[in-house]
């Protein structure tokens, strides 16, 4: 959608070695033209930090991130719903195609959010890079505020859960939840999962092979706790079992079961978790 706009505008600005342009949601050809780059292309993700429009700055929620991958396809997501689209690029001008997006329910601040950067990244978009930041603005002068990503990688890392995910409806994980209760997971690569489901601490086996995560059966503590924690833990346990699919874009793990239920998840810097519940 929008926000992969401004991931090609990224592209059109860096410029050395030629790069074939993406193609266009409006059914343009890309003419033969390229795209002057002397950076990766492909794979590169962009968290999305902040949007300002008519002079009022959003921060943009946990895990709002946006990527391209080697066909020209861009992806974004804003916490929520996954969005799609092509664009076209020309010098430092974007143009974006008819976005593609999920139709999730989502909380009320973030599909605010959602709303209001599709709105800015409508029409022509101007981009302009410095170092590691990217600042898209609108003919109007409103402008959306990147930063590149390295992509995590799934094994070795500390996954904080954020996003609930069941059939078509996604919510977050309660922001009051206490530290120590905040649901997360680290996969070794001797093939073993542990971490903390909301109440409880767990631990098990996992098996990699592509784009795919076998859960096995886990074992853990039996505390009780208050309701809304052990809501969450319900939810998390539900989406790691069996069989499941993942995605990592940036800093962002999705993981879907072949039920639907499923989480999102944000990598924690070293050292960031909490001392209370480590593993």
């Amino acid at each position: 959608m929008t926000l992969g706009v401004s991931f090609l505008a990224l592209l059109a600005l860096a410029a050395c070695g030629a790069e074939p342009g993406s193609g266009s949601g409006s059914g343009k050809g890309s003419g033969g033209e390229g795209v002057q780059s002397d950076v990766p292309v492909t794979g590169v993700a962009w968290s999305v930090d902040s949007l300002t429009v008519g002079g009022k700055r959003t921060e943009a929620p946990e895990g709002a991130r946006l990527e391209i991958d080697p066909k020209g396809r861009v992806t974004a997501g804003f916490g929520c719903n996954h969005i799609s689209a092509d664009a076209r690029v020309e010098g430092d001008r974007i143009t974006v195609g008819e976005p593609v997006s999920t139709q999730m329910a989502c909380e009320e601040e973030i599909e605010k959010f959602e709303k209001a950067a599709t709105g800015a990244m409508g029409g022509e978009l101007t981009a302009k890079l410095s170092g590691r930041k990217l600042t898209l603005t609108t003919e109007g002068g409103d402008t959306i505020a990147l930063s590149e990503v390295k992509a995590a990688g799934l094994v070795g890392t500390r996954w904080a859960v954020t996003t609930l995910v069941s059939g078509e409806t996604a919510t977050s994980v309660p922001a009051d939840l206490p530290k120590e209760r905040v649901p997360h997971l680290t996969l070794s690569a001797d093939g073993a999962v542990q971490g903390g489901s909301g109440c409880n601490i767990f631990r098990g086996r996992a098996t990699v092979k592509g784009s795919t995560i076998v859960f096995g059966p886990v074992a853990g503590t039996l505390k009780m706790c208050p309701e809304a924690e052990m809501e969450v833990e319900r939810a998390v346990l539900a989406a790691l079992k069996g069989p499941t699919t993942y995605t990592i874009e940036g800093s962002t793990l999705t993981v879907t079961a072949d039920d639907g239920k499923g989480i999102g998840a944000t990598a924690t810097p070293p050292g960031a978790e909490d001392s209370s519940q480590r593993d």
